[in-house]
């Protein structure tokens, strides 16, 4: 079998939200474990805290996600982002909805490589490449 990478988000108190976001996005299935699941809660601020969470979009997107036991300590995004490549329909409907109430960094637009791109930071705080190349590709 080989090998998959599988982005895995941080955030600070707010995974439940954003997972059910991307859900509203990608489609499929997600699944949600609270720490309380686990009995990993150290106190009751704590239990309704995403553990783990593992989204299967509906066009083989995988996401997986959980909050950090303290949202305070919380470091939002980091130096990693997700890119996005694939078919050009679905990757433009992606990229309306993530940059709606996000912040565009990159217009989406036709690049100097001569792809569809666009970068944008979601309102989650995750930095999102999209990339459509003619052969969709990316």
């Amino acid at each position: 079998m080989p090998a998959r990478v599988t982005p895995y988000l941080n955030f600070g108190g707010n995974a439940r939200e954003a997972m059910e976001f991307y859900q509203s996005i990608f489609g499929g299935t997600l699944n949600i474990t609270t720490f309380a699941d686990l009995r990993r809660a150290q106190d009751a601020s704590q239990e309704d805290l995403v553990a783990h969470s593992l989204l299967k979009g509906a066009a083989g997107v995988m996401l997986m996600g959980s909050d950090t036991p303290t949202p305070e300590e919380h470091k939002p995004n980091g130096s990693i982002s997700v890119a996005l490549g694939g078919d050009e329909a679905h990757l433009t409907e992606y990229w309306d909805k993530l940059a709606e109430a996000g912040t565009v960094t990159v217009p989406f637009a036709t690049s100097a490589w001569g792809a569809l791109h666009g970068q944008c930071i979601d309102k989650f705080g995750t930095t999102w490449l999209v990339n459509v190349t003619a052969n969709s590709s990316a």
